[in-house]
């Protein structure tokens, strides 16, 4: 197999310390999961960072299943590479660690809760530019920095969030499930994903109510694309009920939240906002849409992040998904902020 990119010796640095800091062992079972369309540059960096670490490891490559007909559904977290692939599942159950190199992730998949049950954890290697996961290296700190505000959020009941564009929402955060992710995993029976550097909570049903207001430069990472004009969501009992704008933007968000035929796919699935200062704003542009994953946006210092579609916790499952980063907001937690016009407090 040939690719396309020279590899760096500084992205295989970055892989080997990811996987210092998931603790991996001698005498662990390690799985490297990966599907055809999977980035190749990344598994050969991947091989070559356990290699060198002198870790065996068994690789697993499962085929991309083909894309069914109706919306085309990107950078969910949801893979479906393992429908159907019983031994391949089983294998992952049996080991101590997964390195998932799956193009969508294990983060929502339906396997997953089964494969963490069995005590496996499972490291998310998202499928971005190796250049990004490089500049995005774990660091040390940032498990205090996710842990302390995944503690916050937990012991909060309301979630408050207004801008300068009008925005005005409010989350019931009790009953809220909070999680954190900081970029590596080292605990049985968890899931990580890199880069990290978020706290998104899932708030219970009927949780979440009153009007977003996105603005020009704010994210719509489901379409990997720079709003251009404001659009405005009205959320009723967790759910958007009006999409209006005057630009391009309203009309692509509404239209495709429609294809789906589902209420559930304008649900909200979590609420929250990135805490890792090296993630950098203008990433979309630099790398060409092939390159990117958008995780990097999602973990922006101080972004608040509402995101549409399935929610476990409350017993919403659908394809459709928004992750949508805005810029400038206020979040309050029980009237505290945490966050002031996009800085972090």
């Amino acid at each position: 197999m040939t690719y396309s990119l020279p590899l760096n010796p500084d992205w295989v640095a970055a892989f080997a310390d990811l996987f210092e800091k998931c603790a991996i062992r001698k005498d662990e079972d390690i799985v490297l999961l990966s599907e055809r369309a999977s980035r190749p540059v990344n598994i050969e960096i991947a091989k070559l960072a356990l290699g060198q670490m002198g870790l065996d490891f068994l690789h697993i490559e499962v085929p991309t299943p083909p894309e069914p007909a109706g919306p085309i559904v990107k950078s969910s977290g949801a893979s479906v590479a393992l429908q159907g692939q019983k031994l391949a599942i089983d294998a992952l159950k049996a080991a101590d660690i997964v390195i998932d190199m799956s193009v969508e992730g294990l983060m929502h998949a339906p396997q997953t809760p089964e494969i963490l049950a069995s005590g496996t954890r499972v490291m998310n290697i998202s499928q971005e530019h190796p250049d990004c996961l490089a500049r995005l290296r774990p660091q040390a700190e940032m498990k205090d920095i996710v842990r302390e505000a995944v503690a916050r959020c937990r012991g909060a009941k309301t979630m408050q969030v207004t801008s300068a564009h009008g925005s005005d929402l409010s989350v019931n955060m009790q009953d809220a499930a909070t999680v954190g992710v900081w970029g590596w995993t080292d605990r049985p029976g968890t899931l990580a994903h890199w880069p990290g550097g978020i706290v998104v909570s899932f708030p219970a049903a009927g949780s979440v109510n009153g009007r977003l207001v996105m603005g020009a430069g704010d994210i719509n990472l489901s379409f990997k694309r720079y709003l251009e004009q404001p659009v405005e969501l009205v959320i009723e009992n967790d759910y958007i009920t009006s999409v209006s704008g005057t630009g391009s933007d309203a009309r692509l968000m509404a239209d495709y939240l429609a294809s789906f035929d589902s209420p559930e796919a304008y649900a909200a699935s979590h609420v929250g906002w990135g805490l890792n200062k090296a993630a950098r704003y203008e990433a979309l542009t630099i790398y060409d849409k092939a390159d990117s994953n958008g995780t990097e946006l999602r973990a922006l210092a101080g972004n608040f992040l509402y995101s549409t579609g399935a929610n476990e916790f409350a017993g919403r499952f659908t394809r459709g998904h928004f992750d949508l980063p805005m810029l400038g907001c206020d979040i309050r937690l029980d009237g505290q902020l945490v966050v002031e016009a996009g800085k972090l407090v």
